[in-house]
């Protein structure tokens, strides 16, 4: 009779380790899932932002250094994005903020510029890809943080090391990106 308690006792532990095991797993694909739907976002505002540019420098020839800081900004945004470089990625994503915000608000000092069709077109796609891109950064810093305290807990945190489940990084934003904006110099531009 003690033998088949044990037994009973092992099997219901090895059961309660599979489900412990198939959630963890199942933490680790959101985690994938959320990266991945921010990479589409960011490609598709790669695409857009030269098209961006180049409607604006027909219209902007005094604000070259403007245009060059947003092309700057996506190229790091890129590098960041092709490593995996979740901290770097988070520092290239404010520093390109910022220089779209930048542009939209010199934009304002050209009438012909805010007056045209494919600006304006671009500036919606560019600020709706923006607003997409920051709910999948939520999404991705809720998966990763429900992973890592999944990890952390008893009795997940022996299944955890016994199959070497690791902890993520969160994707943060940058000093200047949680900053308030100075209206006053934006709007001097």
């Amino acid at each position: 009779m003690g033998l088949y308690i044990f037994l009973g006792i092992l099997l219901l532990t090895a059961l309660y380790a599979i489900v412990i095991y198939n959630n963890l797993v199942s933490l680790k694909h959101n985690i994938s899932k959320a990266w991945s739907n921010i990479d589409v976002l960011l490609k598709q505002r790669y695409e857009e932002i030269p098209k961006l540019v180049e409607v604006c420098k027909q219209y902007m020839s005094y604000e070259q250094e403007t245009l060059e800081k947003v092309m700057l900004a996506r190229s790091h945004v890129a590098a960041a994005q092709q490593s995996g470089d979740i901290h770097a990625l988070g520092e290239a994503e404010g520093m390109l903020r910022m220089g779209l915000g930048n542009l939209f608000a010199v934009a304002e000092a050209y009438p012909e510029l805010k007056a045209n069709e494919s600006f304006q077109h671009l500036q919606a796609r560019i600020s709706g890809l923006e607003n997409g891109i920051a709910d999948r950064r939520e999404f991705y810093n809720e998966s990763v943080n429900n992973n890592n305290v999944r990890i952390e807990q008893i009795p997940d945190v022996f299944v955890a090391k016994a199959f070497h489940f690791n902890d993520f990084e969160l994707l943060e934003f940058s000093d200047q990106e949680k900053a308030d904006p100075n209206l006053s110099q934006l709007f001097s531009q």
